[in-house]
């Protein structure tokens, strides 16, 4: 029997505590955590089976579902925001820079180039986007400064760089520069992965891709966009089943390349082919590439851009 005025302690782990803020021993407020974690798990789990079941009973009067909350559809409004029949902005993407690619008056042909003591990521990077992009050669700059490289590429008909910078051993850096008028953009490049490591891939063939661009919503968008395609030749090889994927989400562009697997008549699945990286836009220049002299477009503030993590720009 228990003395009187003697309270047995509650068990922490028996019920749930809403906070654990209180709970000054580090391996019970883990584990209220963990336990908590799971009950909110468990609590979402019966929730999503009661609509289910008040959905299947009530058929063609059952409510829609309900819409989730994300960062995309509760973006702040942009000014710049592109509608499909912008009649401005097809006028100006008439006499842009891109227009002669897109009106096929030129033909796509890709200058791949970094540092001529570039390491092995880098050097595997330019070897895939190579393999990816057609009519593309690879170069190294041998010491060359890049203004000098776009002088050179112009004369010899090339139609885009890309140069890959490089920090400690990898690559860090995108420069696209569309030639012979520009504009040049300069992306941030993070998360590359090579084909060869990633599970089931598959080997790239020659056949020109299909090229999406996804999520890409605003006039800058679009510009960056444009400069997406103009990399690839418009008439895609469809026998060859290959897929070019630049998505754009809350400004980082996936890229991305797969392989439609017809599995049979009904079922389509898809191999990815490799690389995949990251890139994020940190500024957009008029004409060909000039760090001193050049008229900036867009640059990318982080004080003053970076306020709200519902604004986005491309």
């Amino acid at each position: 029997s228990k003395m009187p005025g003697n309270v047995a302690k509650a068990n922490p782990l028996e019920k749930r505590i809403y906070s654990t803020s209180q709970v000054k021993n580090k391996v019970l407020r883990q584990a209220i955590y963990r336990k908590n974690k799971i009950l909110r798990l468990k609590e979402k789990k019966e929730r999503q089976q009661k609509r289910k079941k008040e959905r299947e009973a009530l058929g063609d009067k059952a409510p829609a579902k309900a819409v989730p909350h994300t960062l995309e559809n509760t973006r702040e409004p942009d000014e710049t925001i592109v509608l499909p029949d912008d009649d401005e902005v097809l006028q100006d993407e008439k006499t842009d820079e891109m227009a002669p690619y897109f009106e096929r008056q030129t033909t796509p042909k890709i200058l791949i180039t970094a540092f001529s003591r570039s390491h092995l990521k880098t050097n595997l990077l330019i070897r895939e986007l190579t393999d990816c992009i057609p009519n593309s050669e690879a170069k190294w700059r041998r010491g060359a400064y890049l203004k000098k490289v776009v002088m050179e590429a112009i004369e010899r008909g090339y139609t885009d760089i890309i140069s890959i910078e490089e920090h400690r051993k990898t690559p860090n850096g995108l420069w696209l520069i569309h030639l012979p008028e520009g504009p040049t953009a300069y992306f941030k490049l993070t998360n590359f992965k090579r084909g060869r490591d990633i599970r089931g891939h598959g080997r790239v063939t020659d056949h020109y891709p299909e090229v999406i661009l996804n999520r890409f919503s605003t006039r800058l968008g679009h510009s960056v966009a444009r400069m997406f395609a103009a990399l690839f030749p418009q008439d895609p090889q469809f026998k060859g089943r290959r897929v070019v994927t630049f998505h754009n989400q809350r400004d980082y562009v996936f890229f991305r390349q797969h392989r439609y697997i017809f599995r049979n008549s009904e079922k389509v699945g898809l191999q990815e082919l490799g690389p995949r990286f990251t890139l994020k836009l940190r500024m957009l220049q008029k004409g060909t590439f000039d760090t001193k002299f050049g008229e900036y477009m867009w640059i990318h503030n982080r004080k003053k851009m970076d306020t709200s993590r519902r604004r986005f720009h491309l």
